[in-house]
């Protein structure tokens, strides 16, 4: 009755400062998503003091969350991918930031699912979720891109 672990790691580059995108992405991301993304995010509400948090039809559990070394890890543990199939426990992720030597950022995002006895997933199976990660990050890149000014 064990539950198996596959990791994946991405790494992404940013013109953006590890500083702003790690506020933008993480720290203000209550507020900035619902802007960016009014279809696909309509609020994000703390539930449960530092612990819990509800985005629309996903609850993800904080961590740990570093602002100085720049680090979020977060569990789902409610709703989405876990909705749509029967062989996932739950999936955590880790997101590091780091400036990059020639500007900008340098990040990490690590994600591990949790699988059920059982059943396994193949990196071809999360492709979508990822694709639709990776279309709010760039969303929220072009925003910081255009205003400069925001999130410092």
């Amino acid at each position: 009755m064990g539950v198996g672990v596959n990791t994946f790691t991405d790494e992404f580059t940013s013109p953006v400062s590890a500083t702003r995108l790690f506020k933008a992405l993480i720290l203000e991301a209550h507020n900035l998503y619902p802007k960016i993304t009014p279809l696909g995010i309509k609020s994000i509400d703390t539930i449960e003091g530092d612990g819990d948090g509800l985005m629309t039809h996903l609850k993800h559990k904080i961590d740990a969350l570093d602002e100085e070394k720049m680090i979020y890890a977060y569990t789902l543990i409610e709703g989405g991918e876990l909705l749509t199939t029967e062989k996932i426990e739950s999936i955590s992720y880790e997101m590091k930031f780091e400036p990059s030597p020639v500007g900008g950022c340098i990040g990490n995002n690590t994600t591990k699912y949790h699988i059920k006895e059982g059943f396994e997933i193949k990196e071809e199976d999360i492709k979508e979720g990822k694709e639709k990660a990776f279309g709010v990050f760039k969303a929220i890149e072009a925003f910081l891109l255009e205003n400069p000014n925001a999130y410092v």
